[in-house]
């Protein structure tokens, strides 16, 4: 029961999240991997796993760090025009790139016999951490980042036309931007430091959602979480079970959204996207 709920919890997480981020960004491409957001996350999360074993820590560090990655993001793809798609696109690439040398600094650092298996392990990504105690740790910090989503989703649409137009709707566009991201990062830190980096759910559940529902982000946030949790309860069960030894879930994730990502590009000619 635990696992499933953590499946559940981390694919609508993921899933909330990276609509949240696309909406925001007006970029089919923005989501908590091309941010840098989930590579910060880790980056804290893999930090306090080699200082310490405490879960608390572990989770508090992810979601400090992700908040960090998504500023110099914000703050790099900035400029006089505002941000555009390809700025934001290129600055989460850097701190992604730069985030990812840091994972790699605390890997050289830890020791081979002991911390060094464990944090190669959960990058690759893992529910294996699904107990009650860790569920009660991670569920705080993603049904607040859901809840603030879920009742800002109207305003997402709001958000994603351009400020002109947003500020005549809404007056404090920029504090319910940060709102959004801070609400996304919550989200994203909190399924990072539990179950490590599970790539492909937050760009493509999203997507599946928009094919069906249309560009309505009050459709599109509860179908994206209904969608994210299912799709990730499938791939966790399969995880486990294919093999006599537990596949990584990233692996899984990747081998299924890849060729599901490519196949809604060509039935849409990424008119949809």
């Amino acid at each position: 029961i635990p696992r499933i709920l953590l499946a559940m919890l981390v694919g609508s997480g993921l899933a909330g999240s990276g609509a949240a981020f696309q909406s925001l960004f007006g970029n089919p491409l923005a989501t908590p991997d091309t941010l840098g957001v989930a590579t910060g996350a880790s980056f804290g999360a893999v930090l306090f796993l080699l200082l310490s074993n405490n879960m608390l820590l572990v989770q508090v560090g992810a979601v400090v760090f992700g908040l960090v990655a998504l500023g110099i993001t914000a703050l790099i793809s900035r400029t006089k025009n505002g941000a555009s798609f390809l700025m934001v696109i290129l600055a989460g690439m850097v701190v992604g790139a730069l985030f990812n040398a840091l994972i790699s600094l605390v890997k050289y650092a830890a020791d081979p016999s002991d911390k060094l298996p464990a944090i190669t392990f959960w990058l690759m990504g893992s529910m294996t951490r699904a107990t009650f105690k860790n569920l009660m740790m991670c569920i705080p910090f993603i049904a607040s980042g859901l809840t603030l989503l879920w009742l800002l989703r109207w305003r997402l649409n709001v958000l994603s036309l351009p400020d002109d137009e947003a500020k005549s709707i809404v007056p404090n566009v920029r504090s319910l931007r940060n709102c959004v991201m801070v609400s996304a990062t919550l989200c994203t830190a909190a399924a990072v430091a539990l179950c490590g980096q599970v790539g492909w759910i937050g760009l493509l559940v999203p997507h599946m959602a928009r094919m069906i529902y249309g560009s309505d982000n009050r459709k599109i946030l509860p179908a994206s979480l209904a969608i994210g949790a299912t799709l990730m309860v499938v791939i966790d069960t399969i995880a486990r079970s294919i093999l006599a030894a537990e596949i990584p879930v990233s692996i899984l994730t990747a081998m299924v959204g890849a060729p599901l990502f490519i196949g809604l590009l060509r039935k849409t000619g990424g008119a949809e996207l």
